[in-house]
């Protein structure tokens, strides 16, 4: 019986107040989880209202407590780059590069199962977080590639701006390995390096198509009237 958050709701939960609360001197949450499986948690008023300002305003006052909320704002990142990246394959010139995208798109998808079940045992829910860091990456390579007037440059372009997010993913995913090992939280450690090692694959296999030959097509690019 779970009788205590100290910051997030469990995950995929759904709470249900009786209606007969004001009559309690506490109140009563039934929780559905996952799996049939039911559970009675009884709270104070005062514990309910501690929550409710809990997951408005997290508290961050364990390096716990800031793994977690970190994890959830790598979910945000994840799903955002998801949807971009699908969109960058069906915008991308070089068939190698389609190629490494949808190795990429792979490892995000991955990336978020995985994240997802590491909040899930620790019986967290994904705070409705905006990574504002990925959103930014996001709309400044929309910007970069909406003004290339060659496919060969905007392939080179597309190169560049990925492993820019490449490197950011590369540090937060090895931080956040670095927390869990410390926390002893073992799994989590190896859901957060094998994130780490996924990002510097991606990395280096984008460096190899830059070098063996995108940039150099990028270089002395085919100008066509009326673009220059």
């Amino acid at each position: 019986m779970i009788d205590f958050f100290y910051q997030f709701a469990p995950a995929k939960v759904r709470f249900d107040l009786l209606p007969d609360k004001e009559l309690l001197p506490l109140i009563t949450i039934k929780c559905l989880f996952d799996g049939g499986h039911e559970y009675l948690i009884v709270y104070s008023r005062a514990l309910l209202k501690e929550k409710n300002i809990m997951e408005n305003n997290p508290r961050i006052v364990t390096l716990h407590n800031l793994l977690d909320y970190d994890a959830c704002g790598f979910i945000s990142a994840e799903v955002q780059l998801k949807n971009s990246v699908t969109a960058w394959i069906n915008s991308a010139n070089s068939m190698r590069l389609k190629i490494a995208l949808q190795k990429y798109l792979d490892f995000i998808k991955q990336h978020i199962q995985k994240i997802e079940g590491f909040l899930s045992e620790e019986g967290q829910m994904a705070l409705s977080l905006n990574n504002r860091v990925m959103h930014s990456f996001i709309e400044e390579t929309n910007e970069k590639l909406s003004f290339c007037t060659d496919q060969e440059v905007k392939d080179a372009s597309l190169i560049a701006c990925i492993q820019a997010i490449n490197h950011y993913k590369i540090s937060a995913y090895g931080t956040a390995a670095a927390f869990a090992r410390i926390l002893e939280l073992n799994k989590a450690g190896e859901v957060f390096t094998e994130a780490e090692t996924n990002e510097k694959e991606i990395d280096k296999l984008l460096s190899q198509l830059a070098e063996s030959g995108i940039n150099n097509e990028a270089k002395a690019p085919i100008v066509l009237p009326g673009t220059e």
